[in-house]
């Protein structure tokens, strides 16, 4: 198989049309991320997309129709010539990008191919789009970002022919809004990113301890007084607290432009209300939803509180209802992340364990005391909350933690305690989301020279351990199609910027989307390796992302030169004799 890499704006096309000129069928591989399922040279001229109309079918929908009236507005700013949008006509057809329905197809798969036309085929829109997302990686960056191109740039495509789609359903990227906010500009901004590389599905941590930051119409001081903390902890000094005031939230009409903006980029917006745990912010606004009463406060530290909602008080119940009620008005997705992690700080101490509301639920479901209780009362709220979702039409994702005890069918696990947590639920007839903190938590260092990095949580997960992830490791034979598809999380308890943000995303989100589409074949580090230095690392600059170069040698934000291998051994002895 031959690799085609960069080595200028538009090295592909001399490369392509030079070395494989006698050898039509040969498979290539290109410099776009994730790497198309298969692409072959083929004979005849290149593309010049220099000018070229863009031609629609008939009946083409306004998703498909907006995305390339867009890709054509910033083509013609980066070349100066007009690409206009035009209905289908043979006679047009030579010297065109040309759109065509191939209802065989599933439905995020796509074709390309190029020669005297550029022909896209594909069944609906996922596929239309996921094909421009490739076609914009072999052009010169000028495409994706709108600027003009220096007049010596080659607009060429070469002539091959490339068969693609992906191999999960569901692909999906976190991010925590919770822990720190994050405005509706960069929200997009992260949105844009992820559609690139082809992800489709946006998880969105949205309440938490440390703030609220949804309208809920019906609960107003959720966002008066639960969006809002009177400061937050410095450093990993969690008794200490900085004193600024900080919070934020999102109407419910920005949220439904969130909603739109993403449906646009084929990405479901999938929220989450984090439950019965990681309430704090919750019982600040409304105390009577806890065990206790409070007084309560938005945390203004990490990590996991003692409070949590009152399991035996049905006033909670109508509360989570209601505020599920005015989510799904919003978010048409059709799953919504109901939380579960993290709800018990350790077995023999928790307010359930001495609450009185709790203990007659208990009593009343026929739960027996002892260790296991607090997780079957958890298994009772989760039922709850799934049965009111599936008399929306909605289903329940949660944390694996919902595994304890006795989980009631239909619901989805997201395993992110490692594998097992994905591994149990499918061998068990659930479906799973992988999502372990070992390969896919990006909160975590990417290199070990801390020093150098900015502040995050800990530990350490480079480029190449991301990419090292398999998602069907150790699922049982039989089990497989129980794995919905792959996900990961970056939490923002460290992250307080947007650039900080797009460091910790950058370029692992590259290696999460090869894991998410290409067959286990098909991935090659080397040529990914290459593929980022040559190509994707500069295309991501140029569209203004801030990247993490810490496997191509520079480590930090600022970018200083890695250690030496002596260097760096020395550094980590005298780091693990401080207690690393």
């Amino acid at each position: 198989m031959k690799k085609l890499h960069f080595l200028s704006t538009f090295a592909l096309a001399a490369l392509l049309a030079v070395g494989c000129a006698d050898k039509p069928a040969q498979k290539i591989l290109l410099p776009v991320v994730p790497q198309p399922q298969e692409a072959f040279a083929a004979e005849g001229p290149a593309f010049n997309i220099l000018g070229a109309a863009i031609l629609l079918p008939e009946g083409i929908d306004a998703r498909t129709e907006n995305a390339y009236t867009e890709f054509a507005a910033l083509l013609s700013s980066a070349t100066g010539s007009e690409n206009p949008i035009l209905p289908f006509e043979p006679a047009l057809e030579k010297g065109s990008i040309v759109l065509r329905y191939e209802a065989r197809l599933p439905e995020e798969a796509y074709t390309i191919q190029s020669g005297a036309s550029l022909v896209i085929g594909a069944a609906s829109f996922p596929g239309f789009f996921y094909a421009l997302q490739t076609l914009k990686q072999l052009l010169p960056v000028e495409a994706l970002t709108g600027d003009p191109a220096p007049e010596e740039t080659c607009w060429e495509i070469p002539a091959m022919k490339i068969s693609d789609q992906p191999r999960f359903a569901y692909r999906g990227v976190h991010l925590d809004c919770a822990r720190h906010f994050f405005s509706l500009d960069e929200v997009k901004k992260y949105i844009d990113v992820i559609a690139l590389f082809k992800c489709n599905r946006f998880h969105w941590h949205l309440t938490e301890d440390q703030g609220w930051r949804i309208e809920i119409k019906k609960y107003p001081r959720l966002t008066e007084i639960g969006a809002w903390r009177d400061g937050t902890c410095i450093g990993r000094d969690f008794e200490s607290s900085d004193g600024i005031r900080y919070g934020g939230y999102y109407t419910q009409d920005e949220l439904r432009e969130i909603v739109a903006y993403a449906e646009a980029r084929n990405i479901i917006v999938i929220p989450e209300l984090d439950l019965p745990g990681h309430m704090l912010a919750a019982l600040a606004s409304y105390p009577e939803l806890g065990c206790t009463g409070g007084p309560y406060k938005v945390w203004q530290r990490w990590g996991i509180t003692n409070d949590i909602l009152c399991a035996g008080n049905e006033k909670v119940y109508t509360f989570i209802e209601d505020v599920l009620s005015e989510m799904i008005d919003i978010f048409p997705s059709e799953y919504i992340h109901i939380g579960g992690d993290e709800c018990f700080l350790s077995e023999l101490d928790d307010p359930w364990d001495k609450c009185p509301k709790c203990i007659a639920k208990m009593e009343e479901l026929g739960i027996e005391r002892g260790p296991e209780e607090k997780h079957y009362l958890q298994n009772y709220v989760t039922a709850r909350v799934q049965d009111f979702l599936a008399s929306k039409g909605r289903k329940v994702i949660g944390w694996d933690e919902i595994l304890e005890g006795e989980l009631a069918p239909g619901a989805t696990v997201m395993s992110w305690r490692g594998t097992e947590g994905g591994i149990q639920a499918a061998a068990a007839g659930f479906d799973a989301i992988m999502s372990p903190y070992t390969y896919l938590y990006f909160d975590y260092y990417q290199s070990l020279e801390r020093d150098k990095e900015p502040l995050c949580i800990g530990g350490h997960l480079p480029l190449d351990a991301v990419y090292a992830y398999e998602p069907l490791d150790g699922i049982p034979e039989g089990a497989e199609e129980h794995i919905l598809g792959v996900q990961a999380n970056l939490w923002t308890e460290y992250i307080t910027t947007p650039e900080f943000l797009e460091y910790m995303l950058l370029p692992r989100l590259c290696a999460l989307s090869e894991i998410q589409w290409c067959q286990p074949e098909l991935k090659d580090y080397d040529r990914f390796h290459e593929t980022l230095a040559d190509h994707t690392l500069a295309m991501l600059e140029s569209l203004g992302y801030t990247c993490c170069r810490d496997a191509f040698g520079e480590i930090g934000m600022s970018r200083v030169p890695a250690r030496t291998e002596e260097e760096l051994a020395e550094y980590l002895e005298n780091e693990t004799n401080r207690g690393w």
